[in-house]
């Protein structure tokens, strides 16, 4: 509130609440601050518009009070005056030249919340001081959406009477009608409706219409007004609701759903989720009304959504008693089971719904109906721990004297084996349990093992469920004629121990077991001991107990030769340090490999588990240990990953280390490498961890160091792209680091080139005195910045002090632009060198052109021929680029070159022109599209040096267009080849074929010309 305590407030605010004019004026003759500041930032002018005394705000504002000074929440004046509703306060403060379109934090202007308070004559007052009334707040409403949602039906008229946009939307693109609708201002939305409003506007979100809104809300008043409107009363939203589903769903005012029935709605409209209205009457919290109205106006109660429910099953979810009686009244089957294959009994089993599962048992629900697993209702009941349910369910399965008895039922299985004693052991129902065992012939079940070798005892334990498994245990124990080992295994070897150590932190169940003097040294199908289960999970006291049980099992599972990792591997690598200290007190050997050669230390490392690695070296770990498998040292394993803390606490113990001291070792431990030839550094570089780089190398590692590929840190941290890690690098280390290269010759420049970043390139650039660095293949990085059309590095590049010529390969970088397609790169170049460098040729002669055709880059080559370059150049064997483009059968290539004048009549090496050419390669479109401005017969019936025609070539191909076309131009149908073949004949498969043709042929001949 803006009094908060007015003694506490200065002698001018005072002064001002108290509406002594005549004390203010004191005030301001002996100089009090006008502008002094609250703790909620407001001044005396803010305090003066609050009250809406024109007078004394006009002798402040004369006075040299600021007029558009901001509180905490960034309101002036202006806006108090409007929340006010004191049309004297708002005229004296736009006197004087008030912002109006000053904005509070939620962006809101004083017309804003003159809407909002329905201060529709200071609305009067700034709307003409506005030339924008559309304007948003943060929530991108309006002031006609807070006018509408407040009801203030006269500011609604106003702005509506100046043309405000009814139809804009907020963030959630609801429009004003949204919100009349959704507060249920009937007149407000006829009033909307009336100057153009559409009543089937969507939201953004949901795709509600202003039906849904209204419906949703209850809003019985908006929902006949829409009707009345003549709205599409089964209007579907994004998630294909109408009305009627929002309205069931909500179920604030059943006379909305009333309504919407009487007016036509269809009840069996499904939603994406397959369900109708009635599921949402039946789950929803204030539904029971609505699935009456919903039954009595004949809705399927029977109906089944997407995932198999009916209505049934969510009043079972739900525990919707009357609502279940209603509709097993109407009709409703128990029996239909959902996707899971459960039933309604399930549902309400599951959840614990005593009188619902009542009065499923009356309506005829099976109990002993499998469901999802094959598990029965009793099954759901005894897992989450629901006795009552549990006993409906027994007597119903029981209640028939030629039915199964108690124990009988019991023991019903599911797919897996288990019975109704596994689920209530697994879930921790004593009370259930106690139940089961109260019944004759039911204790030898606890043996009862399922589908993976596991008694009810073995879930107990696994779900550390100490109650439980000591009654299991007792009841065992108590009967004398059950043959009991608690050292049974399980399919994969392992014994109720083993459960128990993975699963009971605090130890009680390890204690009923160790109690019964089980096997401590058990070992399951993988190699591990309950041992290694606690370590891995953190359970010390467990640790402690099995240690104590069994000393040797220390030995046992610590051995050199392991082939599983041991105990103090699992704990180091889990980051379980109370554990590791423990074990390491106990253990003379801390350095041992797993089965893959890495220490405790190394799996702390690589975790960033820094305490177990502290533990470790504490207890005298070696920190040069290297795996033996890798060579790889913790230092690898920790920088890998990025864990600096681990770095530290590694570095700061090698320091420490009286080994690494003697020897001088400190350079060499920082800077080890693998079988791979890594240093730590290069890990941490190439995964991005630039506080670990930092770290090493302000610890002396060094950057020159290569990798098995040749590569340094920096090429790494180039080829990968992190930037900040190559400046960090380039701090550190020297000019000669940048020019360093690969095996295959490349630098850190051709990297960068090669990834795209145009700013680590320049940064690369600022050390580098070469630019034209050349690789193994003759490439430079500007070769394949134009191949990868990389832009803004070819920029870079071009820039370069160093940079003159092209070098390295003649496959320039011109060639590679424009092969790839980069035509922006191309013009970088061009522009620079100018345009001689289009007529360059590469090794094979070929020119830019040439390369552009064979990636069939038609916008490239336009810009190359825009710029001089030889359309008919020919590469060594002769081709011409539309020679090669005919030979590819790049129609848009050999289109364009055509259309450019490129000559059609050029031959290569073998005497093949563009038509032979695209004949040969069984490119009929190419070669007809040729033909097509072709008419030159010399062209047309040139021959090759096998003396073959293009005819010749299409015939033996079977093109039947490319023929038609050809003699259609009167192509010569009587030229022979080296063979003597004419085109006719060249259709034989093989030589003897043509043979054979041409004798038969001959002899027609012959009797034609008798006859």
């Amino acid at each position: 509130s803006v009094i908060s305590s007015l003694s506490d407030e200065s002698q001018v605010v005072q002064a001002i609440f108290n509406k002594d004019t005549d004390e203010l004026k004191s005030l301001i003759y002996n100089k009090e601050d006008l502008n002094t500041l609250d703790a909620d930032r407001r001044t005396p002018l803010h305090a003066a518009a609050y009250l809406g005394d024109a007078e004394i705000i006009n002798l402040l504002v004369l006075s040299g009070a600021r007029i558009n000074a901001k509180d905490s929440r960034w309101l002036t004046p202006l806006h108090r005056a409007c929340a006010s509703r004191s049309v004297e306060a708002v005229s004296a403060l736009i006197k004087h030249q008030a912002d109006v379109n000053a904005r509070d934090k939620l962006w809101q202007s004083p017309l804003h919340i003159a809407a909002a308070n329905d201060s529709v004559a200071c609305a009067e007052l700034l709307i003409p001081q506005l030339s924008n009334l559309n304007f948003s707040d943060r929530a991108g409403r309006q002031a006609i959406h807070h006018a509408v949602f407040n009801g203030h039906i006269n500011i609604v008229n106003i702005l509506i009477k100046h043309d405000v946009n009814i139809h804009a939307y907020d963030r959630q693109e609801r429009r004003a009608i949204h919100w009349a609708a959704y507060m249920g201002h009937s007149e407000i939305i006829k009033i909307l409706v009336a100057n153009g409003a559409e009543i089937n506007c969507r939201d953004k979100k949901n795709g509600d219409t202003p039906m849904h809104a209204a419906a949703a809300a209850g809003q019985i008043s908006a929902v006949k007004i829409l009707l009345d409107l003549e709205f599409d009363i089964n209007t579907q939203n994004n998630q294909k609701c109408t009305a009627l589903h929002l309205a069931c769903f909500n179920g604030q005012d059943v006379g909305v759903v009333h309504e919407l029935l009487e007016s036509g709605a269809d009840h069996e409209i499904r939603n994406i989720k397959g369900c109708t209205p009635l599921h949402y009457a039946a789950a929803s919290t204030h539904g029971a009304l609505c699935l009456e109205l919903l039954v009595n106006h004949g809705a399927d109660v029977n109906v089944i959504s997407n995932d198999g429910q009916t209505p049934l099953h969510m009043t079972a979810v739900h525990g919707r008693f009357t609502r279940s009686q209603t509709l097993l009244q109407s009709g409703s089957r128990v029996d239909y089971v959902d996707k899971k294959g459960n039933t309604a009994l399930h549902v309400a089993a599951r959840h614990g719904h005593e009188l619902l599962v009542a009065t499923l048992l009356e309506a005829g629900s099976d109990p002993s109906k499998h469901g999802s697993g094959g598990k029965i209702p009793l099954h759901l009941a005894a897992l989450y721990g629901h006795v009552n349910c549990s006993k409906k369910l027994l007597t119903a399965h029981a209640s028939d004297d030629s039915g199964p008895s108690f124990a009988d039922v019991i023991g019903f299985c599911d797919k897996n084996g288990r019975c109704a004693l596994h689920y209530a052991a697994c879930g921790g129902a004593l009370e259930c349990i106690d139940v089961f065992l109260s019944y004759m012939n039911v204790v030898p079940l606890l043996l009862k093992v399922d589908s993976c070798g596991r008694t009810p005892l073995h879930y107990a334990l696994s779900s550390a469920r100490k109650e439980c498994a000591r009654r299991l245990i007792t009841t065992l124990l108590q009967r004398t004629e059950i043959n009991k080992d608690f050292n049974d295994a399980d399919n994969d070897k392992r014994t109720l121990l083993h459960h128990a150590a993975a699963s009971d932190v605090n130890a009680g169940c390890v204690e009923l077991l160790l109690d019964q003097k089980v096997n401590v040294l058990a070992v399951d199908n993988v190699g591990y001991t309950p041992l290694h289960y606690a370590a891995a999970c953190g359970h010390e006291v467990v640790v402690k107990l099995l240690v104590d049980a069994n000393r040797s099992i220390l030995s046992r599972t610590h051995e050199f030769e392991a082939t599983v990792p041991s105990p103090l591997h699992l704990a180091s690598y889990n980051g379980h340090v109370s554990v590791v200290m423990f074990l390491a007190e106990y253990l003379l050997e801390l350095d041992n490999g797993d089965n893959e050669g890495r220490t405790a230390m190394e799996l702390a490392a690589f975790q960033g588990n820094f305490e177990c690695v502290q533990a470790l070296l504490m207890q005298g770990a070696r920190i040069t240990q290297t795996n033996t498998k890798t060579n790889s040292t913790p230092l690898h394993a920790a920088a890998f990953n990025g864990h600096t803390k681990c770095l530290q606490t590694l570095v700061e113990g090698a320091m420490r280390d009286a080994e690494v001291i003697e020897n001088k070792l400190m350079n060499k431990f920082i800077n080890a490498r693998d079988c791979n030839k890594c240093t730590p550094l290069m890990y941490a570089v190439t995964n991005g961890h630039l506080k670990s780089v930092e770290f090493l190398l302000s610890r002396n590692a060094q950057v020159w160091p290569v990798d098995k590929f040749g590569c340094t840190a920096l090429h790494r941290g180039a080829i990968i792209g992190h930037e900040d890690i190559v400046k960090t690098i380039l701090h550190y280390s020297k000019q000669q680091t940048v020019r360093s290269r690969t095996h295959n010759g490349r630098t850190c420049l051709h990297f960068a080139a090669i990834r795209g970043n145009a700013t680590m390139l320049e940064t690369l650039l600022q050390d580098s005195p070469v630019v034209n660095t050349i690789d193994r293949y003759g490439y430079t990085p500007l070769h394949y910045a134009c191949f990868e059309g990389h832009e803004p590095c070819v920029d870079a590049i071009l820039l370069h002090d160093s940079f003159t010529k092209f070098e390295g390969s003649a496959f320039s970088p011109l060639h590679c632009a424009v092969y790839n397609d980069n035509e922006a790169c191309a013009d970088r170049l061009i522009e620079t060198l100018g345009d001689t460098i289009v007529l360059l040729k590469d090794n094979k002669g070929s020119t830019a052109l040439h390369a552009s055709v064979l990636g069939d880059n038609t916008d490239c080559c336009l810009f190359l021929l825009s710029h001089g370059c030889d359309i008919d150049s020919t590469n060594v064997q002769g081709q011409s680029p539309l020679m090669l483009a005919s030979l590819m059968g790049h129609e848009n290539s050999v289109e364009l070159l055509v259309n450019s004048k490129a000559d059609c009549g050029l031959v290569d090496v073998d005497n093949n022109n563009c038509l032979h050419l695209a004949c040969l390669k069984d490119h009929e479109s190419c070669a007809v599209l040729l033909l097509d401005n072709i008419d030159d017969l010399n062209i047309i019936n040139a021959q090759n040096n096998c003396g073959q025609t293009p005819l010749h070539i299409a015939a033996r191909n079977g093109h039947v267009s490319s023929v038609m076309e050809l003699l259609k131009k009167a192509a010569s149908v009587d030229t022979t080849d080296n063979d003597g073949f004419t085109p006719a004949l060249a259709c034989a498969p093989n030589n003897n074929v043509a043979d054979c043709l041409d004798m038969i042929i001959s002899v027609m001949l012959k009797f034609s010309t008798q006859s």
